[in-house]
Order: C-alpha cells, then structure tokens, then sequence
C-alpha cells in the first residue's frame, strides 16, 4: 500500500512536469503565430554601438563560418567583434587571423591572454572587456551559428527598454551524430521547457544562459562584473543582475548551436557538470528535478510488469501513459523551436532520458568536475577551485 502510494505521489508529480513544460513552451513560443522579428532601420537600434566579445578555445566543426557570420551583421548600429584566446598554441588562431584581415575595421584579436582565474571563458572575457571600446557588451559563446540578424534581434528590446539583459537559448536542429542528437534533444525537450517553467515560477528569469548575454556596461558593474572562480558563471551573472533590480529576458528566437563530434564519455562529463553546477548554484531545489523523469519510471514499471504479471494493471495504464506524455511533450517543443528534425532522433528519445536520470541521480552529490581538460572542485555558491 505504502509503495503504491509513494508511485501514485511520483507519477502525478510527473505529469504535472510534464504539463507544464508544454503549457509554459506554448505560451512562451506561441507556434501558431507569425515569428516577432524586430523591424529593419528601428533609430535606437541603429544608434547603439555594440562590442561583441567572443571567448575562443579550440576549433569546432563550423568554427569558421559560425565566427564570420559574427562579423556579417546587418540592419544595426556600428559594433565592433573581439575574439580571445588564451592559448597561444591554439588552432584557431590562423583562421582568427584570416578573418582579422578580412574585416580589419571590424575585428579584433587578442592572443596569449594569461588566465587570471579558475574560469578560463570569463579570464578571457575580462580582458575583452576591457578593451571595448562601447557601452553596450553581447558575450556570446564561439559555437552558436548566428544570422545577419542577430545584433538587431538581441538589442531591440534592449534599447527599447523591454528588459535590461536578454539571453538566448540554443539548440542543434539538425545533428549529423547520435552524441549530437543527444545532447541536442536534451537542449530542446528538457533544458529549454526547464528554463521555462523557472522563469514562471521566479516570476521572471533570474538567471543567464552563456550562448548568448546582452546587456548595458552599467547593468553589468551594478552586479559586480565578471567573476573569475566561479563555475556557472553565466547563470550566476543573471543572478546578480536580477538582485541588483535588472529585468532579464529569453529572446524567442533560439540560436542554432554546433553539437561538435564529441563521444558519449565527453558528453557524460560534460552534462555531469553541468548537473553539479545547478546543484550547487539552485541549492535544494536541484532534488526536484526527481520529477523530470516520468519516461524513465514509466519504461522501468513497463518492463517490470511485463517480467512480473502481478504487477497492478493501473500501474501499467499509467506507466505507458507517462511515455506517451513524454513524447507528446517532445514534439510540442521540437514544433514550438522549428526543430522537427529532431523528432527523426525520437527512437533514441528514452535513451537520452536515461542519461539525464543517470548524470542527475550522480550529480546528486560530489563536487569534482572535469571541465576542459582540468580537474576541477566546485565549492558553495558554485566557486571552483
């Protein structure tokens, strides 16, 4: 009876989760209306100067189109790119410096930046802030594919006061890899509803994604600036910018990002990463997260009853239906983000939820982390030493 209950209280808590990831994707996204696109030669646009700072480190599949298209932007005001490097050994160098002579009034490089913390990005940001030359700042991540757009797209509400930070979500639509598909479904069925439903229940989003950060030189020193130890260092940004009274918004168009070709052991060290720095930058609410994973109980309970005929046959109704919600949710996303190649993946849709329970269920405890090469430990408020 006591179990029966404790499935009962589990499988309702996941279908609740599972509502409102397709409630909260819907209202955010609303497929069924024509995309907001903000208007070509708006003045406040035109009239912002933009520096755009792009952290480097290695070489991914599109690095070289995706860093052109940074500097191909169209309908904005005058901005400049700064790319950094903090390896002078490293790969993307040659390319980087291609592009530097092929946009030399608009590009700028800076190599061999010594780090200055345990956080390598922001170590190399900090340098790049410092050397900007305007007052409004967009970090974006080296991997994201952006159009000649995206500078207009991302400070339109900005200039027009509608939030003090933007930040953008991305996703891979169409990966070439089962890894990249992974890990794609993940951004687009999970991470993305997730950041959805916080931004309800916050009453608005108190928090940054590292793809993309927009915001005023102001917002910015008004949070405390760059941190240089801290791991999550995007999400804690958001953070302090919101406590400090700035209005933090998604953008609705999400970015196209490069998945690369990393194999299942990169992509588990790297999601269990990210599991620890949400526990350790959300606290207590990260054992919440038990609720996420209605497919994964459902399959196991499916599989149990099929070895175990005893099994309750309202437990199987519920176990299938919980699967079936899950997948009804997956679509609804993929069709809210213009995503529907992903759904070709969907065979492997339970798989991924199995390693999402596994890296959540790890990451439950333990501060260890292997970030880029470096083993690393995560401290409270989410400090790495």
């Amino acid at each position: 009876m006591i179990v029966e209950i404790l499935i009962s209280a589990l499988f309702a808590g996941c279908g609740l989760f599972y509502i409102a990831c397709i409630w909260t994707t819907l209202d955010f996204f609303k497929p069924w209306q024509p995309k907001k696109i903000a208007p070509t030669h708006d003045r406040a646009v035109i009239s912002a100067s933009v520096s755009l700072m792009v952290p480097i480190c290695g070489l991914d599949d599109r690095a070289a189109r995706n860093w052109e298209a940074f500097c191909q932007q169209i309908d904005c005001g005058s901005y400049e790119v700064l790319f950094g490097i903090a390896d002078p050994q490293d790969p993307a160098i040659p390319i980087l410096q291609r592009i530097q002579a092929t946009y030399p009034d608009r590009v700028r490089l800076f190599i061999d930046l010594p780090p200055r913390g345990a956080n390598y990005k922001d170590s190399t940001l900090s340098y790049l802030l410092e050397a900007a030359h305007h007052t409004w700042l967009i970090f974006a991540d080296s991997d994201i594919s952006v159009t000649p757009h995206y500078i207009r797209q991302v400070m339109y509400p900005l200039v027009h006061h509608h939030a003090n930070v933007i930040t953008c979500a991305f996703i891979a639509r169409q990966p070439k890899t089962l890894t990249s598909a992974i890990a794609s479904l993940n951004r687009c069925c999970d991470f993305i509803p997730s950041v959805l439903i916080a931004r309800k229940l916050d009453g608005g989003l108190r928090f940054a994604i590292g793809m993309t950060i927009a915001l005023h030189r102001d917002t910015l020193e008004q949070a405390g600036g760059l941190h240089l130890d801290r791991i999550g260092s995007d999400y804690n940004l958001g953070k302090r910018c919101a406590r400090a009274g700035a209005k933090i918004e998604l953008l609705s168009s999400v970015l196209e990002s490069d998945t690369g070709n990393e194999n299942l052991y990169q992509l588990y060290t790297r999601e269990l990463r990210w599991s620890r720095t949400i526990r350790f930058n959300r606290g207590n609410t990260y054992y919440t997260m038990l609720f996420c994973f209605g497919s994964v109980y459902g399959l196991t309970l499916i599989i149990v009853s099929l070895l175990y005929p005893g099994v309750p046959l309202w437990i199987r109704q519920v176990s299938f239906g919980l699967v079936l919600m899950r997948y009804l949710q997956a679509t609804i996303a993929c069709w809210a983000m213009d995503a529907s190649p992903l759904r070709n993946w969907f065979p492997w849709l339970l798989a991924r939820d199995c390693v999402s329970f596994m890296t959540w269920l790890i990451g439950c405890w333990g501060n260890d982390i292997l970030w880029r090469g470096r083993h690393l430990k995560i401290e409270p408020d989410g400090m790495v030493t």
